[in-house]
């Protein structure tokens, strides 16, 4: 299976309309890949908060949603199109993850659960998501999560539960917190015995510079393959055959004692 990580630099010169023109010939390149993954809130930048609700988006027909749905079906792709503000018409915004089929369907929707900023920015500018969500790809099916999830193992346990053997995050993570990127990509690989691709956004975000270093981990927590700080394509094979493998050959996750229940729905 391949995969390419889009690692976008968002920069605040760029409009929000030409980097979508952008990003979606970005993804149009990559079409000899199976999956493709874009960074958390791309559009606006993540900590860009002042900008969320301008430019939030209906989940199933803003502008954002048709150019990566062309995007995905143009490349014949799995497409992960990262995250957008969206807009419930009932309710709050949201942090949502739009994933698309290679015929431009509509395959998922996440809404993030953890929202970061400790009881300011995200953490009230948006709704908390509730379930957790998987994808079925021919080759493997992904979990889904968003940048601070990274820090709640009991999220992915449950991903887990839920049949998830590729661990796919967005994020727009700071520089100054790269340490933490790495490590905890690492610790979720190998807690998990599943593939983690996690793709980060390059730039400065409204004053916050951006960690970049995208990452893909195998089950056993050996990094396959990691970008650099500034815009990336990040490309690898992997064999998601490896996720069953390790599970028999190191079978950890037999052991459990306390599990995780929550909601879950399948894309």
């Amino acid at each position: 299976m391949r995969a390419s990580l889009i690692q976008i630099a968002v920069d605040e010169g760029e409009s929000v309309e030409s980097r979508r023109v952008r990003v979606a010939s970005l993804v149009r390149e990559q079409a000899g890949s199976d999956l493709v993954v874009l960074p958390e809130l791309w559009t606006t930048g993540a900590f860009a908060y002042e900008r969320f609700a301008e430019e939030a988006e209906p989940l199933d027909s803003g502008p954002t949603y048709e150019a990566m749905a062309k995007a995905a079906s143009d490349a014949g792709v799995w497409l992960h199109a990262g995250s957008i503000p969206e807009r419930d018409p009932d309710g709050p915004l949201y942090n949502t993850s739009l994933v698309f089929s290679p015929s431009g369907e509509l395959a998922a929707a996440y809404r993030k659960i953890h929202r970061f900023g400790f009881d300011k920015g995200e953490a009230v500018l948006m709704g908390a998501g509730s379930e957790l969500m998987t994808v079925r790809l021919p080759e493997t099916v992904l979990g889904l999560a968003t940048c601070y999830d990274l820090r709640f193992p009991e999220l992915f346990r449950g991903l887990v539960d839920a049949g998830a053997e590729t661990l796919v995050l967005p994020a727009g993570w700071p520089e100054r917190r790269r340490s933490h990127w790495t490590l905890l990509a690492q610790a979720r690989a190998i807690e998990n015995q599943s593939f983690v691709l996690a793709c980060g956004t390059a730039g400065t975000h409204a004053g916050v510079p951006q960690a970049g270093h995208s990452i893909v981990v195998d089950p056993w927590g050996e990094v396959l393959a990691q970008a650099g700080a500034g815009e990336e394509i990040l490309t690898v094979d992997f064999d998601p055959a490896k996720v069953a493998v390790t599970r028999e050959q190191f079978p950890a996750l037999k052991d459990r004692v306390l599990g995780l229940e929550r909601p879950h729905r399948a894309g």
